[in-house]
């Protein structure tokens, strides 16, 4: 008991004092931050990176544009992954079986192995520099882990309650909306999260089809701060934690539903 607790404690350190390194740093000016790195700034804390962060760079624009992309390749990867986990566990037979390893495989490919030729297909369809190509190529490259997140837990609803459904006259469509969408949602939030997460965070594909500044995502635009022979370290650490408060945030409201939807299904009664 007395390791475990020491371990814990020692853990938490590992984890706290980075993240009380950023938050320091954030307030500091760059002087004050090669000077002394772990001191509390000269003067009092100063939230003048904040405001200058707003002022001086387009961060409202990087902000409104990683919602935009992370909302929408969000919403319609759940809405697509659910219809699809949705069918292949109503197939019940070998075709069903034969998507989901379909889906699973996708899961196996890195992104990196299909940069080149997914680069070459959204110039083909004049898709780089535009938020729609860089939302479509989230939906596609996440489609697959939703879909195997989904089916899992589809799989341990109960069929009485579709065949129920059935005798009472409602077809597909209204079994997908009235049944095994209200009792999929602990697995559906859980799955947001994982996605908005994902998403959010997400520099490979932007980095990969985004040069134009107006379409420059959070962390796309934080590589601003890093030049070839210095760091605006402040600024860089500002940046940062603007890009981590929505995610934070949204785990704080939203940890039940995380929780729930990762122990959904573990335990049949």
């Amino acid at each position: 008991m007395l390791f475990r607790r020491f371990s814990l404690i020692v853990y938490a350190l590992l984890i706290l004092i980075p993240l009380l390194v950023v938050m320091l740093t954030s307030v500091k000016t760059l002087q004050e931050t090669f000077a002394n790195p772990l001191a509390f700034p000269e003067g009092g804390i100063k939230f003048d990176n904040y405001i200058a962060i707003f002022q001086e760079q387009t961060m409202a624009g990087y902000f409104l544009n990683s919602t935009i992309v992370t909302l929408f390749s969000v919403t319609l990867t759940l809405l697509f992954a659910s219809m699809i986990a949705y069918g292949i566990t109503r197939l019940n037979s070998w075709i069903g079986n034969a998507l989901f390893v379909l889906f699973t495989l996708g899961m196996m490919v890195p992104a990196q192995v299909i940069m080149v030729p997914l680069y070459s297909l959204m110039l083909d369809f004049g898709l780089t520099n535009s938020l729609v190509g860089l939302i479509l190529v989230n939906i596609s490259s996440t489609l697959p882990i939703a879909v195997f997140i989904l089916t899992g837990f589809m799989k341990t609803l109960p069929k009485e309650l579709f065949e129920a459904a059935t005798i009472d006259g409602a077809g597909n469509w209204q079994m997908f909306a009235k049944v095994a969408i209200p009792l999929s949602l602990p697995s559906l939030s859980a799955t947001a999260i994982f996605l908005f997460v994902m998403h959010w965070n997400d520099l490979l594909y932007p980095l990969l089809f985004i040069t134009d500044n107006a379409y420059k995502t959070l962390p796309l635009a934080l590589l601003e701060f890093q030049g070839q022979y210095s760091t605006n370290y402040p600024m860089l650490f500002t940046g940062v934690i603007i890009a981590s408060a929505p995610m934070v945030i949204a785990y704080v409201f939203l940890q039940r539903f995380f929780v729930a939807g990762m122990t959904a299904g573990a335990v049949k009664g």
